[in-house]
């Protein structure tokens, strides 16, 4: 009965304050200091574009508001999100990037009956029947799986059959879920996994992991890993002379600061990706003069979140937060940093996981990252073993 009268106040609280017209508050909740905080900027500043859009098309009395919560570890999403509700009396919640944080993060939500829109991967954060929780990118074992059959395809068109696979995955909810999508895959198609391997976290010698890796016979090597553990393993394997195509995970493989860490290093490295700025070029453009770098994948996912949240609560006519999850789960919304995602628009089937969007492959070419795959989504052909795949 507490949870329920809890949940009942802070509804009528929103109620009250929508009566007396007050902006419609938005909480971001996101790793914005710790080994995370660039995944945490990078989304901020693609909300920040979303919102310039969004108060330019509404008066002085309807703006909207985003409020920060900086959340870098899973121990404090709870206590975050509790702060946004109560005190800074936000109608709905968008993050948080790492899965970790967004499970936890999302507990809360539930609990007090706020709507979460992440781009976060991990297949439990669906998976689980709540009712507030809605994933704009596909979950993680999707990814997986695509992030080995889009390898075997354009291996296949470079004249080589795959038949040795190696994954590294950090042991997360994230580098988990999406490994095993990987292994089911290769399994299904019949092709070896001779390194199957988790690391924690934060590790800091990946030396035994290269090794293993230049012994096994592996034809291309999955590493699925957020930023400092995936630049850690390429420059190993690059200085160790290991090389064979590279398939990151997402993540740390797809925003500018990977190239600028590894530079040459990064050349022809493949990554899955939820979405990429090729495909918007105008909102790419307006993106690199304001923040002065490529739009990452995670600005464009947050961005669009954003702008389906509004525009759910501009459809409910409401700032109560649960006529805006109803709103938010029944809206296709295509518009701006939605078209941005393959697929073109955001929306959610019954568990709340997007129903439109798919993975890319993406590849580094200097210092960009282009679409090379599936071909209708293609914007340069891809380059595998020093072939251009045309």
């Amino acid at each position: 009965m507490k949870n329920v009268f809890v949940v009942s106040a802070i509804a009528m609280a929103f109620v009250t304050a929508s009566a007396f017209a007050e902006p419609l508050k938005i909480g971001a909740l996101f790793p914005f200091s710790g080994a995370n905080a660039q995944f945490g900027a990078n989304a901020r500043n693609g909300m920040e574009l979303a919102l310039e859009d969004i108060n330019a098309q509404r008066p002085a009395a309807d703006k909207v508001e985003l409020v920060f919560a900086d959340v870098p570890a899973p121990a404090g999403a709870a206590a975050a999100v509790q702060r946004l509700v109560s005190q800074d009396h936000v109608v709905g919640i968008i993050g948080s990037f790492v899965s970790s944080i967004t499970l936890a993060a999302s507990e809360a939500t539930e609990r007090l009956g706020v709507p979460m829109i992440t781009h976060s991967f991990a297949d439990q954060i669906t998976g689980r029947g709540y009712k507030f929780i809605f994933q704009v990118a596909p979950k993680a074992s999707t990814f997986g799986e695509k992030q080995f059959g889009y390898a075997v395809d354009l291996a296949k068109q470079a004249g080589t059959k795959i038949e040795k696979i190696a994954i590294f995955y950090e042991d997360t909810a994230y580098g988990t879920a999406q490994a095993e999508g990987i292994r089911k895959a290769a399994a299904k198609a019949g092709v070896e996994v001779v390194i199957d391997d988790a690391y924690p976290l934060g590790i800091t010698d990946v030396a035994p992991l290269i090794n293993k890796l230049r012994r096994s016979k592996a034809q291309v090597v999955f590493p699925v890993s957020y930023f400092n553990d995936g630049i850690l393993i390429i420059r190993t394997m690059k200085q160790q002379k290991v090389d064979l195509p590279i398939v990151g995970g997402a993540a740390g493989y797809i925003i500018p600061d990977f190239q600028k860490a590894l530079g040459s290093y990064a050349e022809d490295v493949f990554s899955i990706a939820p979405a990429n700025y090729d495909n918007v070029p105008e909102l790419a453009a307006r993106y690199k003069a304001k923040f002065g770098m490529f739009m990452a994948h995670e600005s464009i996912m947050y961005g669009a979140a954003l702008q389906h949240m509004v525009a759910a609560a501009d459809q409910a006519k409401s700032h109560d937060p649960a006529k805006i999850r109803d709103a938010i789960a029944t809206l296709k919304y295509c518009k701006g940093l939605a078209t941005g995602i393959p697929g073109g628009c955001t929306a959610f089937d019954a568990t709340g996981l997007t129903s439109t969007a798919y993975p890319l492959f993406v590849q580094w070419r200097g210092a960009d990252l282009v679409t090379v795959f599936p071909k209708a989504s293609a914007k340069q052909p891809a380059h595998w073993g020093g072939k251009e795949i045309k």
